[in-house]
């Protein structure tokens, strides 16, 4: 597997799980670190929430000493209060600082922050110079393909992040109009790569090592950026770099294997957020665990009723019991 150089940081590998809000909290991404995440990126921070002492901001910010190299990311769009705040935090105990710009949600767009800042290439100019200047720790960028089909300027915001100081970018290849749906454009990942000399780490329909080998071929990228493919599959880092190496695909792990995991992750889950929260959080988690196994469907129904961890182990008890009949 190839490494990767971001500022000072050196990763161990390319693969790098993207941060994903409500689903990148400190149980996955430890999981994620153990099946061979070269780097772990947090769920997105608002700055403004840090600057008012948001108590939530507290359990989003705290890393596990099992995940380094990890990357925080701050979301805003005041140059100010982003750089007054990555300077009050820089002691704590991230390896690489990451500004959103990429965020398709409204509530986050209609306050100018995340993609709405594809828009505004002067203030994300600002914020990213004011970033870098305020701290030691590497700045990264992840931007999107552009606001709309008519505003697709990712090789203009990578150009400017470079300028700026930006350690690295990464590129989604797709607006914010299209959030998730469609298929991404990897052309604009081999365009990014292509104009700028910072690494390039390519976002978007990787759900195999296949996907990977495809996307290199494609763009020239220096790394990785996992999302979806990772919800509910802890293991595609040891998946694509298996099939980087050698050409393998590796098989789907048993269920008795995916209900160790996933049991494995509700017991984090459950330490770190409380049995109420955690519970119901980890709902989403075991649907997406369970996805593509045989009567996921059915399972899927009774998950949503779950209320404490023991109903979960007994659940998952009589699945393997008519799975093994």
């Amino acid at each position: 597997m190839k490494s990767l150089q971001i500022g000072n940081v050196t990763l161990e590998n390319n693969l790098i799980l993207a941060p994903m809000a409500g689903v990148t909290d400190l149980p996955f991404r430890v999981l994620c670190k153990e099946m061979g995440a070269g780097l772990i990126c947090m769920e997105m921070v608002s700055a403004k929430a840090i600057l008012y002492k948001n108590k939530n901001t507290e359990e989003l910010m705290t890393i596990d000493k099992r995940e380094h190299p990890v990357s925080l990311q701050l979301f805003g769009s005041d140059p100010e209060v982003i750089s007054e705040i990555a300077k009050q935090i820089e002691e704590r105990p991230f390896d690489i600082l990451d500004i959103n710009m990429g965020c398709p949600v409204p509530k986050v767009v209609n306050n100018g922050d995340g993609s709405a800042l594809m828009k505004n290439p002067l203030l994300a100019a600002k914020i990213i110079e004011k970033t870098v200047k305020a701290i030691k720790k590497p700045v990264t960028v992840k931007i999107r393909k552009g606001f709309d089909d008519d505003h697709v300027n990712a090789v203009e915001m990578a150009h400017i992040a470079e300028e700026c100081g930006a350690a690295a970018i990464a590129v989604h290849g797709r607006t914010r109009e299209q959030y998730y749906s469609g298929k991404a454009d990897w052309d604009i990942i081999r365009q990014v790569k292509e104009a700028v000399r910072i690494p390039v780490i390519g976002n978007g329909d990787i759900f195999t090592g296949a996907d990977a080998l495809a996307m290199e071929k494609q763009t020239g990228c220096d790394g990785f950026m996992i999302a979806r493919g990772a919800q509910g599959n802890p293991w595609i880092f040891k998946q694509v770099a298996h099939y980087l190496e050698t050409g393998e695909e590796l098989p789907k792990p048993e269920m008795k294997e995916m209900v160790e995991m996933m049991l494995r992750h509700a017991k984090m889950l459950l330490e770190f957020k409380g049995d109420y929260t955690g519970i119901r959080e980890m709902r989403k988690h075991a649907t997406w665990y369970t996805g593509g196994y045989r009567n996921s469907s059915k399972l899927r129904a009774r998950i949503n009723e779950i209320e404490s961890y023991e109903e979960l182990e007994a659940l998952f008890d009589e699945v393997l019991s008519y799975t093994n009949a």
